[in-house]
């Protein structure tokens, strides 16, 4: 078999401690799961079904790398974000099952046109133009679960030029990490090389060029990102 022009390379994340990288299949993100952001974005915090968004798996940016302020916004935000890496694939799977399914956890910076994004839920339309653009996720290296375990609580800390931004513990998270996949799972399949990014805390804001923006969570580090000059 031959294709009628070359496929895309893979896209990847790095894995912290090895030369190798992470496949990704997919990127899946779970909107409002922490109360206080919720509430900032002007919606009841009330436990109710959580629902996902996506991003495209060539998205993913990796710590370090600058990233130019995106075209057709005035109002770019950070949103710092637990990562979680899946390799086990399954369907239905349980709640107890489910931190079986994972293969690493990572940090996450969840870039969004904020306008776009708020324009597309207003007139209920898909959020895609305002979360799913081009290098709008920046992910760190992904830490194996045989070196950091699984995190369900510990700080996490968004800065930008020094500042800190957003301050809020994993522990405040709505919908928990196993309760995210066998949600997910018993409406996709899950496979491996699928990220999910697991929600962000209260205190999003905007990004300007020139900006560096750092976000950090217990136990696994920090990374950082340069914002680059507006892409015409």
């Amino acid at each position: 078999m031959s294709y009628v022009f070359s496929p895309v390379p893979t896209a990847s994340v790095a894995v912290a401690g090895s030369p190798d990288r992470f496949p990704v299949r997919r990127i899946f993100c779970v909107g409002r799961n922490y109360a206080a952001h919720a509430r900032e974005m002007g919606k009841d915090p009330d436990r109710e079904a959580p629902f996902f968004f996506s991003k495209p798996a060539d998205a993913v940016v990796d710590s370090g790398e600058t990233v130019a302020y995106p075209p057709q916004t005035e109002n770019f935000h950070y949103e710092a974000e637990l990562i979680v890496a899946i390799g086990t694939g399954g369907r239905n799977i349980s709640e107890a099952a489910a931190l079986s399914h994972v293969w690493g956890y990572a940090i996450g910076n969840d870039l969004t046109r904020r306008d776009l994004q708020l324009q597309a839920r207003d007139k209920g339309r898909p959020w895609d133009f305002g979360k799913a653009f081009d290098r709008s996720a920046v992910i760190g290296p992904v830490h194996p679960v045989a070196a950091v375990g699984h995190p369900d609580k510990g700080s996490i800390r968004l800065t930008v030029n020094g500042e800190t931004k957003q301050n809020g513990d994993l522990a405040e998270l709505i919908w928990s990490v196993p309760e995210i996949i066998s949600i997910l799972s018993h409406s996709i399949t899950l496979a491996p090389g699928d990220l999910i990014m697991t929600g962000t805390p209260a205190g999003v804001g905007p990004l300007l060029p020139g900006d560096t923006c750092v976000v950090s969570i217990e136990g696994l580090g920090e990374i950082s990102t340069r914002i680059g000059p507006r892409e015409e």
